[in-house]
């Protein structure tokens, strides 16, 4: 059976789509290819000048492009709020900015840095959004997890992890939360009915610069390989005709099945109800239907 590539990709005029870090990594050739396809595309990032340079180099890459940059600060609610507040369409969410095995901090909020940043920031952002993407008929919803999903454990004593601190355990722990998330969403998605369709992706390893290494960089990043085929996973969830609901993709668009703990409903819901009372964000367009 042939790969698929970007190249199968369908024609997305008419449809708008956001890539939360499409700035660098994985996210900038989400953003590139799907633009390229005739969507229009939100950057959205931090860094104001990282994000504008990347809409820059997406419109030489791939002229007459429909791209527009959007600050997003995963790590501050308000930035998430104010960012969600300014967007008009959206059929595509593909939530891919994360950051990995930083050193112990905390979010604008006082999250523990990285479940606040990978996970609560992207429920936020999802749930303020799911207005639109309800109003969208077949949106899509990608979430970028990781394999280390597998090693993740949830202490819902210690969201803070205040008693012990791991940078590898608490990056495990935000990637098992992300797949709890993605999946906890379709089931609800399903049940309220319509038709969107909540996918998780694991990019396997990639050269990017979500683990920085030092002087070591240049060195990992050459074994490693590039970001657009990283990327692949994501870009075939958000546009295969062939994708369903609650599935996980991997390396070279592969369906794989997430870990056992991952698969717990009970663990989902808890999640859901615990990050929903952390966010204040309700998800009300799914209650209401």
């Amino acid at each position: 059976m042939t790969a698929w590539t970007p190249a199968s990709m369908p024609d997305l005029s008419g449809k708008s789509a956001v890539v939360t870090g499409a700035n660098s990594g994985i996210g900038y050739p989400t953003a590139l290819e799907l633009a390229r396809h005739g969507a229009h595309v939100i950057v959205a990032a931090r860094d104001q000048g990282r994000g504008e340079e990347a809409v820059a180099r997406i419109l030489r890459e791939a002229p007459g492009a429909q791209v527009e940059y959007g600050r997003l600060d995963l790590a501050d609610l308000s930035s998430v709020r104010d960012f969600a507040a300014g967007v008009r369409k959206l059929d595509l969410l593909i939530n891919n900015a994360g950051i990995a095995m930083v050193p112990r901090g905390t979010t604008r909020d006082g999250f523990e840095m990285q479940f606040g940043t990978n996970h609560l920031g992207h429920f936020a952002l999802t749930g303020l959004l799911l207005p639109l993407l309800i109003a969208a008929p077949g949106a899509r919803v990608v979430t970028v997890t990781s394999d280390a999903h597998n090693a993740g454990r949830i202490d819902f004593d210690d969201l803070g992890l205040e008693r012990r601190y791991g940078r590898m355990s608490a990056y495990g722990r935000s990637k098992l939360a992300n797949v709890l998330f993605a999946l906890e969403l379709q089931r609800r998605a399903d049940k309220a009915g319509g038709d969107l369709l909540s996918t998780v992706t694991h990019p396997g390893p990639t050269a990017t610069r979500i683990v920085k290494v030092g002087p070591l960089q240049p060195l990992v990043e050459l074994v490693l390989k590039p970001a657009a085929a990283g990327a692949v996973p994501s870009l075939y969830a958000a546009t295969s005709p062939d994708v369903r609901g609650g599935e996980y993709f991997g390396p070279k668009a592969k369906l794989l099945v997430p870990s056992e703990r991952a698969r717990s409903e009970e663990l989902a819901a808890r999640l859901w109800e615990v990050s929903a009372e952390l966010t204040g964000v309700r998800y009300e367009a799914l209650a209401g239907r």
